[in-house]
């Protein structure tokens, strides 16, 4: 007589959604996934023989990791402490050692596996292993930079205001834009002309090429709707800058609002030498529908028309071949010209108080400590 199969597994309250979302997951160890799919099986009612075929085990072992949830829940499908030879080399030991600067006479700046391992006598899979329990990796590094702006507050919370449109002295009609210059775009032309991209090949190019020239773009960005004003210039200088701002002022002289007053222009702008020449701040002051507003130093990234310069290098630059600088020229402003027709706002999600605790500006103002 055969064997009558095993009853449904009944699971606890929230089991199923624990266990559902462990077979979703891409972070869970595999041998978890696999007991996580043997327990829903067996709470659908599957006999133990048929789960054993469908996850790849023994139906002893599907006994035993049902036997463990009955008892244990989900805490039971953990992996148990295992005996074993316990370890000899102390990874403390190994991560302290890594932590200390290589000797000058080694003549590196950090250590390898290899070297440490040479160094302390052991293997450099016993180094690799202390390191990723600990989270050590010293062939990499990141750079950071604290703002000293002593306004950091202020601009950060002025700026961020602009974005989300929460600052207080900006009317409700006036036009914010975000405005930088991206200076030194080679024209670039390859020495082979490009091979083209085929089904199985990627898009393949000469390692050489031909220096052509550079051209400064100036760009500002409208933050409402993400359109962009733009002017291509030789040199990015503070004569270049002043005509760009004439340029936008000639845009945006018939924005008026509905008794005929011009809006007001607030320009977000980082701290190059060229946007505050003693010209420059003279025009803007016979100019006073123009508004100025500084990000911090050191913090041009809250400038937004960087995203878009951004968008510019990766879709129109980077790949290019520009027989001349007229020809990139022409290439940036058909750019220009398609993106205005398809133009989106970039929005800003973080207010300044989210930057700023992020931030946790040191109280220094010295940028060498």
């Amino acid at each position: 007589m055969a064997n009558r199969p095993a009853p449904a597994l009944a699971l606890r309250d929230g089991d199923r959604e624990k266990l559902e979302s462990w077979l979703r997951s891409r972070s869970v160890r595999s041998g978890l996934v696999k007991r996580a799919r043997m327990i829903l099986l067996a709470a659908d009612g599957v006999g133990n023989r048929e789960i054993a075929h469908r996850v790849a085990a023994s139906p002893t072992t599907v006994i035993q990791w049902r036997a463990r949830y009955e008892e244990l829940g989900l805490a039971g499908l953990e992996d148990q402490e295992r005996s074993g030879r316990p370890r000899e080399l102390d990874h403390a030991a190994i991560v302290t050692a890594t932590l200390t600067p290589p000797p000058k006479k080694l003549g590196v700046t950090h250590w390898s596996t290899r070297l440490l391992a040479g160094q302390l006598k052991i293997g450099n899979t016993t180094v690799a292993r202390a390191w990723r329990a600990y989270g050590i990796k010293p062939w990499k590094a990141e750079s950071f930079r604290f703002s000293t702006d002593p306004e950091l507050v202020g601009k950060v919370t002025d700026i961020c205001g602009l974005y989300l449109g929460t600052h207080a002295d900006i009317p409700a009609k006036a036009i914010v834009l975000s405005i930088d210059e991206k200076s030194q775009i080679q024209a670039l032309d390859r020495s082979v002309p490009i091979l083209p991209m085929q089904p199985g090949k990627v898009e393949r190019r000469s390692h050489d090429y031909y220096r052509h020239g550079t051209t400064t773009l100036f760009a500002a960005l409208e933050i409402a709707t993400g359109k962009v004003t733009a002017a291509l210039k030789p040199k990015h200088r503070h004569q270049e800058f002043l005509a760009f701002l004439k340029h936008i002022e000639r845009t945006y002289r018939d924005a008026v609002d509905e008794h005929g007053q011009p809006l007001e222009l607030h320009l977000v702008m980082d701290n190059y030498a060229a946007h505050k020449h003693k010209n420059v701040r003279d025009w803007l002051e016979v100019n006073p529908r123009f508004k100025v507003h500084f990000t911090p130093t050191h913090a041009s990234w809250m400038n937004l028309v960087e995203v878009w310069f951004g968008l510019v290098e990766r879709q129109a630059v980077r790949r290019g071949v520009f027989k001349s600088v007229p020809d990139l020229n022409a290439k940036l402003r058909a750019y220009i010209e398609g993106w205005n027709q398809r133009a989106h706002p970039f929005v800003w999600t973080k207010t300044a108080e989210d930057i700023l605790q992020k931030a946790n500006r040191p109280t220094t103002s010295n940028p060498r400590h």
